[in-house]
């Protein structure tokens, strides 16, 4: 995750005397000083310190999800009952046509023409309720209240964690960091870049500013956009 700031190659760690540890860069000519551990952890941390989100913030985006969620299920079941009264319309025309055939009032020509469209929209209409029962809203939610508390504790649980566990936690916030001999320049997974951005700025709206918002099953403006936690 840490590429130097003079020639982009990896700053890797290298054991001295069986117990230190040492980070430099891996191209073996950067002016690139080298690190002690300590060093590399204590700038690494000061990295998670900059996407805590207000508390008053936090609370007005969670609200703001979960009434859109409330508004999404509500789409969702609008949905699922306009589709399930195709289906229905659909099968009542296929039996109807059937009493047709069997009465004679009908050709078998035109009984296995109709039959093949209707069978065809069925099986789409099918999907189409599949594709809405498969749709997790709360999941979603979930998902997203979740990213938002590792935001406000990502810091404190840096501090509190085994190396190991650290370099998790780092992976599941950051893309990259770029370093010099001063100082760690941070790219940030989605959304805590923008996080950080409102954090520098001190310009919070509310939950779009994060693009949190769970998406509904049609098309809207603010889909969650999130890495995985």
């Amino acid at each position: 995750m840490l590429t130097s700031a003079h020639c982009s190659s990896t700053v890797t760690a290298e054991f001295k005397k069986g117990k230190y540890v040492y980070y430099r860069c891996s191209c073996g000519k950067c002016e690139l000083p080298r690190f002690r551990e300590e060093q590399i952890s204590e700038k690494l941390g000061e990295v998670l310190r900059n996407i805590r989100i207000p508390d008053e913030v936090l609370e007005r985006i969670t609200k703001s999800l979960e009434a859109s969620q409330i508004h999404s299920r509500n789409v969702l079941g609008q949905q699922r009952a306009r589709l399930q009264k195709q289906l229905e319309d659909v099968r009542r025309r296929m039996d109807q046509t059937y009493t047709d055939k069997l009465d004679g009032k009908i050709s078998e020509e035109f009984w296995n023409r109709k039959m093949s469209d209707w069978q065809a929209d069925e099986q789409r209409i099918e999907m189409a309720i599949s594709g809405l029962n498969e749709h997790s809203q709360s999941d979603r939610l979930l998902d997203a209240k979740r990213i938002l508390e590792l935001a406000n504790k990502a810091y404190f649980l840096y501090l509190t964690r085994k190396p190991v566990e650290q370099a998790e936690l780092l992976r599941k916030v950051l893309l990259n960091c770029e370093i010099d001999s001063v100082s760690i320049t941070p790219t940030y997974r989605k959304p805590f870049d923008v996080i950080c951005e409102r954090v520098k700025t001190e310009h919070w709206s509310g939950r779009e500013d994060l693009n949190l918002r769970p998406p509904g099953p049609e098309k809207e403006q603010g889909t969650l956009n999130c890495c995985p936690v």
